[in-house]
Parts: C-alpha cells; sequence; structure tokens
C-alpha cells in the first residue's frame, strides 16, 4: 500500500510546491511508482508538471472529491514514466463551501483515494497553503506530513499553528497521522539568518529535520515556468541533487514499510 505524504505549511511561500513537484519526480526517477496530488485552488502543481486544468474541467481534484467521478478518472501521466497527477482547478475553492453540509467530511479524499493507492509506493499531496477543509482532507488521507521551511524567523513562528492543526486531526480524525519531517527551502548559505534558523530548527525538532537542504535557485524557480521539473529542467543544478537527496532520505526513512 502507497505511503501518503502531505507537503504542507498554511504560509505561502516556502517552497511547498516546488518541494511536491520535485520530490515526486526524484522518488519517479528513483524507480518509484508515484502520484502526485494538487489540493491547492492556486493549481500550480498542475501548471508546473505542464498542464492546464482549463483544458479539462471535469477532472479534477474537485470532481473527485464531489464523488462526480472516480479518481482513476482524474489520473495524467506526467512526462516522467512513473508519475501520475491529478490536476487541480480553482473551482476546488468552491468545495470548502459546498463541504460545510456534508457529512464526514473530512475522510471525502481518503475514501476517494482507497481503490488507487495499493498502484503506488508514495501520494505526494501538495496541500493548499491554508488550514480549511481541504487541507484536512488532506491530512486525514495521509500517513505523514512532511513541512517544508524557510529559514527566516517569522516562518518559525507559523509553523506553531500548522502543528496545533495537525494534532487537532491527530487527536480526533486520523490517530497514525505522523511528523515527516521539516525540509529545509530556499537556503542561501551566504545569509548568517539562515544558518541561524537552521540550527534552532534543528535543537528545536531534533531528528525530525532532514540533513538535506534546498538551496536557493534561480533554475529551480524558472523550472516550474516550463512544465518540468528540476531534474528534467535542469540536470546539473544543484536543485536536482538537493531534491534527488531528500528523495533518498525518504526512502532510507520508509525502508521497513
Amino acid at each position: 500500500m502507497g505511503k501518503i505524504i502531505a507537503i504542507a505549511n498554511q504560509k505561502g511561500g516556502v517552497g511547498k510546491t516546488t518541494t511536491a513537484i520535485n520530490l515526486a519526480a526524484s522518488l519517479a526517477v528513483l524507480e518509484k511508482k508515484v502520484l502526485i496530488i494538487d489540493a491547492d485552488p492556486q493549481a500550480n502543481t498542475t501548471s508546473g508538471l505542464n498542464f492546464s486544468p482549463d483544458n479539462d474541467e471535469k477532472r479534477t481534484l474537485y470532481e473527485v472529491i464531489r464523488g462526480d467521478i472516480p479518481a482513476e478518472d482524474a489520473l495524467i501521466q506526467t512526462e516522467l514514466q512513473n508519475l501520475h497527477m491529478i490536476p487541480s482547478h480553482i473551482n476546488l475553492v468552491g468545495s470548502e463551501i459546498e463541504m460545510i453540509k456534508w457529512p464526514d467530511r473530512e475522510s471525502y479524499l481518503k475514501k476517494a483515494l482507497q481503490p488507487i493507492r495499493d498502484r503506488y509506493d508514495y501520494i505526494i499531496i501538495d496541500c493548499s497553503p491554508s488550514l480549511g477543509f481541504i487541507t484536512v482532507n488532506c491530512l486525514t488521507a495521509a500517513d505523514s506530513v512532511m513541512i517544508p521551511v524557510q529559514p527566516e524567523f517569522f516562518a518559525l513562528e507559523g509553523l506553531a499553528k500548522l502543528l496545533q492543526t495537525i494534532r487537532l486531526v491527530q487527536n480526533n480524525i486520523n490517530p497514525g497521522l505522523t511528523i515527516e519531517g521539516f525540509v529545509v527551502t530556499m537556503f542561501d548559505g551566504r545569509t548568517k539568518v539562515h544558518s541561524q534558523v537552521v540550527m534552532q530548527l534543528r535543537e528545536h525538532f531534533k531528528d525530525l529535520v532532514f540533513n538535506t537542504i534546498i538551496q536557493r535557485s534561480i533554475r529551480l524557480s524558472e523550472a516550474p515556468s516550463h512544465g518540468k521539473p528540476i531534474v528534467l529542467y535542469d540536470v546539473t543544478n544543484n536543485g536536482t541533487s538537493n531534491y534527488l537527496h531528500l528523495a533518498e532520505e525518504v526512502l532510507t526513512k520508509n525502508e521497513d514499510i
């Protein structure tokens, strides 16, 4: 049964979508069967993997969560052989309002993924940068949460609310949910504050902080505009080796699963 990892942080601009795309792509390059799910109405993962949901509005996560179509019908083959995607659409915003009236509204995504879960080694979910019903659905469906952290002092303050939400989900809906780890993104070794924040993270969260640090890179930030993960856009870039190392850490951590 595939492990489901939600990539979450309610603070925008921390490299959440970049991490979702490139971790999924790196796992696929390492010969794992991977599904990436875009659970963000902004659909940046969708466009970052060279697909426009406007081309086919009726086969996205919105229709899957509503139960209009099975998850299998929303699967898209990406450029990487081992990587499939369920795209997002701006319509997903509407489901937040619709869900208010739904019974058992936290579990719709979990139920929708059940029939296809066994096909994959890993399912990566790019969560919305909010803590609404869609993100709660992602955390209910997930086995673990990976939290990208930009090494700025304000970023650390924002973690408290996310961790509180994770605890609420653990206590009330998904007791098996664990923290996969914190991954430092957009790191610049020339900036003193970045090194200080990484040190604080490691002091506070110990082994939950991944050894791999994602360095700031112009090519890494350019890749989504070309509809490619960094491994296909610039194989020689530091971002490629960073995310491959992160994927290897994830595989090592989960080798007994």
